[in-house]
């Protein structure tokens, strides 16, 4: 069993209570820190690093969402899971924008948290079904896309994915495209080639493609790129 390490960054007590307690019976998972506001978040992240960032957005001291895009720029193989009461589309593309991997909301207390941290190690991205919904009907181009896929039960096609790429996936995405290697975007990023493979698997995973080619190609295909 692969053992990875939590953060929980939440300003109310009842949730610091509830999320700590659900995580601590978990044989795989490590409570390394509580935080209960943006400053205090920050420096638990930068102190313990996390696998998993486990943050509210509306926290005293600024919004989580600047918790998001730190932990990203600074860790990108962190995973960010989003738990909060705001499940409007703004707050979502926002969340997602800048790193986010998971978004569930606070009115289903009943959900299985250790094994929605599972799934969001293992690649998937919890969301919950209304916020999963929204971002399918509403959800605009230029935000993201939306990406068919098949019905294994019934092998026909059925409605499509939502799909968003971060600041930095965009990015790497488009010089790869221009035709530079993943190590010269690493210097023109002033990141590491590790960082930059993270960003790379993700966009791969979004796009739900194998290589750099089909990347390439789905995002031309999309509107992305242009020639």
């Amino acid at each position: 069993m692969s053992v990875f390490s939590v953060l929980i960054v939440e300003d109310q007590l009842r949730f610091r209570e509830a999320f700590s307690h659900a995580l601590e019976r978990a044989p795989d998972i490590r409570l390394v820190g509580i935080a209960a506001d943006l400053p205090q978040g920050r420096r638990l992240f930068d102190q313990t690093r996390p696998d998993v960032l486990l943050v509210d957005l509306d926290l005293p001291g600024g919004s989580g969402i600047e918790l998001i895009r730190h932990a990203a720029h600074v860790m990108p193989g962190c995973e960010i899971m989003v738990i909060t009461v705001f499940g409007d589309e703004q707050h979502v593309l926002s969340s997602i924008e800048a790193g986010a991997t998971g978004y569930l909301l606070k009115d289903n207390l009943a959900l299985d948290l250790p094994e929605q941290l599972r799934n969001l190690r293992a690649g998937g991205s919890p969301i919950s079904p209304v916020i999963a919904r929204r971002l399918l009907l509403k959800l605009a181009p230029h935000h993201g896309v939306r990406k068919p896929y098949v019905d294994t039960s019934s092998g026909g096609l059925v409605e499509e994915r939502a799909v968003a790429l971060s600041e930095q996936e965009s990015r790497v995405l488009h010089l790869a495209a221009k035709g530079f290697t993943f190590d010269e975007i690493a210097q023109f990023m002033r990141v590491s080639p590790h960082t930059i493979m993270t960003y790379v698997k993700r966009t791969y995973r979004k796009l739900q493609v194998r290589s750099k080619v089909e990347a390439i190609y789905e995002a031309r295909r999309l509107g992305w790129l242009r020639d």
